[in-house]
């Protein structure tokens, strides 16, 4: 999973603002390409997940058994190949899979079957953009005009 930062920056002395962005993703599985790998270019600093949301057999699929797998990184950077998806048209053409997030880059190769095979999901990334002078005046000002909250007073009994 990808750490984000804090919005006061990352001790650069200067303040960013986070901000999220979403675009569909959509890939199709066949038998003449049986793979297909999301990357981003290295050089970008934004934090990127795929979180993936459908798998499902498209139109013309035969009724034979269709494996999906994920290859990606664990957290000691080796590679592995997890199989997520196995669809048959006369029994289950479709997977739901809740945005299953996966930390890029990732492939998707169809282990068996001929499809077509079709994933769908969300690319969501996280920009980092410095604030300009005029937006770090308005975020302080917010900050000024929040009062502290007092702890309340106890009342004793007299007996």
């Amino acid at each position: 999973m990808a750490a984000f930062l804090p919005p006061g920056g990352a001790g650069t002395g200067t303040r960013t603002r986070l901000c999220l962005s979403n675009f569909a993703f959509g890939c199709e599985l066949t038998g003449s390409t049986r793979s297909y790998t999301f990357k981003v270019d290295e050089e970008d600093d934004s934090d990127h997940i795929l979180a993936l949301c459908m798998i499902c057999l498209a139109d013309g699929a035969k009724d034979e058994c269709n494996v999906v797998e994920v290859v990606g990184r664990n957290h000691q950077k080796q590679e592995i190949a997890v199989p997520v998806a196995n669809l048959k048209l006369s029994c289950q053409p479709t997977l739901s899979l809740d945005s299953f997030q996966l930390q890029l880059p990732v492939t998707f190769h169809l282990a068996s079957g001929s499809g077509p095979v079709r994933l769908s999901g969300q690319h969501q990334i996280m920009h980092r953009r410095a604030l300009s002078e005029e937006e770090e005046e308005s975020e302080e000002e917010e900050e000024r005009e929040i009062a502290p909250i007092m702890p309340a007073k106890k009342e004793r009994r007299r007996q």
